[in-house]
């Protein structure tokens, strides 16, 4: 068992757990979540012992944070584009239809290892974090840490919503030039905006529009849902969308195309973007000349 980080209580803590403690003293996690985990886990030791959450906090008491020994993680051989990479981030070009994480083998979480590069800092993640959630069916940017103060530093940007998304996406309609979304997710406040790039005639949705979206607050499938509650939804979205036009075979037309965020060492501006994939504007180019020669036959006629 390894130590990742050692703290002597000093005098005048008094009145306070452990899992309320612990993570105003350690950087490898900070959370109160993820300390729950990892006492649990038996990775937080008091005076040599295995502790419980609720244990009080005394002065002099030596808390310790271990690595356990993991299992050996299974890689997953698949090829990821890699935006940009340094000791302490990266960021990948996810694919849409495979999940970032979860108890599946077919995860990025599984194939990152096949994609980069070990941190060489001292505190190094044994296994890479991705940092932020993005849906399975989605594709794009997606952020991950190499080390433990990365993970933290770029936990708390997302938590202080200092990190800036632009997603890109094909919506079903027309929208106009942009607009503020204001509508509660599971019951919380979320607030999404956006602006049209451009739309194209289309015999079976009359319109389709292309969109980037920018969400303010991060709930689960929060553009998804946003964008069908204004009648809009997504192109492929089996979930929200409209009966008879998912597009089987054809995937969810969006994608994360934009990520800003403060770098966790050097604390300079770190701004990503890339084009959708090639079928967004393919798509509504086809559509577009489906219009077009069904308009001449009607003109015709």
């Amino acid at each position: 068992m390894k130590v990742i980080e050692a703290h002597i209580v000093p005098k005048g803590v008094d009145s306070i757990r452990l899992q309320d403690y612990a993570p105003t003293v350690f950087t490898s996690i900070s959370s109160f979540q993820g300390i729950k985990k990892a006492i649990k886990r038996g990775m937080i030791r008091v005076n040599g012992l295995e502790a419980s959450t609720g244990l009080w906090v005394k002065s002099g008491f030596k808390i310790e944070l271990c690595d356990l020994e993991l299992p050996v993680r299974k890689v997953y051989e698949l090829r990821l584009e890699v935006v940009y990479e340094d000791e302490y981030i990266a960021i990948i070009n996810k694919p849409g239809g495979i999940p970032v994480s979860g108890n599946h083998f077919k995860t990025v979480k599984n194939a990152l290892p096949f994609n980069l590069r070990p941190s060489m800092r001292k505190n190094a993640l044994p296994v890479f974090n991705p940092v932020h959630r993005i849906d399975s069916a989605t594709c794009g940017l997606l952020l991950v840490a190499k080390t433990a103060d990365a993970a933290v530093h770029l936990g708390n940007q997302f938590a202080n919503r200092k990190v800036r998304k632009r997603y890109c996406a094909v919506v079903i309609g027309a929208v106009s030039e942009k607009g503020i979304v204001d509508m509660q997710v599971d019951g919380k406040d979320s607030i999404s905006s956006y602006e049209l790039v451009k739309k194209s005639r289309s015999i079976r949705n009359r319109f389709l529009s292309l969109v980037n979206l920018y969400p303010e607050t991060g709930r689960t499938h929060q553009l998804r849902i946003h964008m069908a509650g204004l009648g809009n939804p997504i192109l492929g979205d089996k979930l929200y969308g409209v009966e008879g036009e998912i597009l089987r075979g054809k995937g969810l037309f969006l994608c994360a195309a934009g990520i800003k965020f403060e770098h966790p060492d050097t604390g300079a501006e770190m701004d990503f973007s890339i084009d959708p994939p090639y079928k967004f504007g393919r798509f509504m180019e086809m559509e577009e000349k489906r219009w077009e020669k069904y308009k001449s036959k009607i003109d015709l006629a």
